[in-house]
């Protein structure tokens, strides 16, 4: 690991610099041990791929007594990185018209059809790496290598709510309505900000997730379920 200053307020944590799992679940293992040591003067840490940002309070502690503080944290973590708990969470997506946006360009640059894109990414257990870009978007991956793709070349300027997308060797949901570049190839109609479990955000990172096909009629249904209240939550968990 490697310290650094982040402004005068936050410290960046670096890890080896690649997009693998093991360093993933070092950079969550780190996450959960400070969250778990409870210290007042830190006020939010970040996560990333291979890099953990720690915000704390400069007048409650200084850079170099916070940074010797979680050297200490993770000396005393286990070399297996216990703790870094895995939820599974099922998620329903339609991959049908007028979801489905992008399969024409896809199929054109991964040269499978659309019942072999599906396939690889329902098969697929992903893990959500990271949240960024905007409130809730979970970046998940590694996608399979056959459906390795390129951004769009011009951005839409709008994209649903629950909108699945793919870029590069990643895939993630856009949780509100926003301009974005990735492929659309679905929707989910589960909303990624769950009230009834009372949490901020439906994924975090650590988190398995898989991709279940529905029909166009089952979409609805759950959509409607989910607005009157009367949506299962706890079947999306595996």
């Amino acid at each position: 690991m490697v310290f650094s200053p982040y402004g005068d307020k936050a410290i960046l944590i670096n890890f080896v610099q690649e997009i693998s799992l093991e360093t993933n679940k070092k950079v969550i293992a780190l996450n959960n041990a400070i969250a778990s040591a409870q210290l007042k003067a830190i006020e939010y840490c970040i996560p990333a791929y291979c890099s953990l940002t720690v915000g704390y309070n400069p007048l409650l502690t200084s850079y170099n007594s916070l940074c010797k503080k979680i050297k200490s944290l993770s000396t005393n973590r286990n070399s297996n990185y216990k703790g870094t708990s895995e939820r599974t969470l099922n998620i329903p997506v339609c991959y049908e018209e007028p979801y489905a946006l992008d399969f024409d360009e896809l199929i054109e640059q991964t040269n499978l059809t659309k019942k072999e894109i599906i396939d690889y990414h329902t098969s697929t257990n992903f893990r959500v790496y990271m949240l960024g870009f905007m409130p809730g978007f979970a970046y998940m991956g590694k996608l399979p290598q056959p459906l390795y793709c390129n951004r769009k070349k011009e951005p839409r300027l709008n994209i649903a709510p629950g909108s699945l997308g793919l870029a590069g060797l990643q895939t993630g949901i856009y949780p509100f309505e926003s301009p974005g570049g990735w492929q659309i190839i679905g929707r989910t109609p589960i909303p990624l900000i769950n009230p009834e479990e009372n949490k901020t955000f439906l994924f975090k990172p650590g988190d398995l997730v898989c991709f279940n096909a529905i029909s166009n009629s089952s979409f609805l249904k759950i959509q409607n379920d989910v607005s009157s209240n009367h949506f299962n939550w706890e079947s999306i968990y595996g």
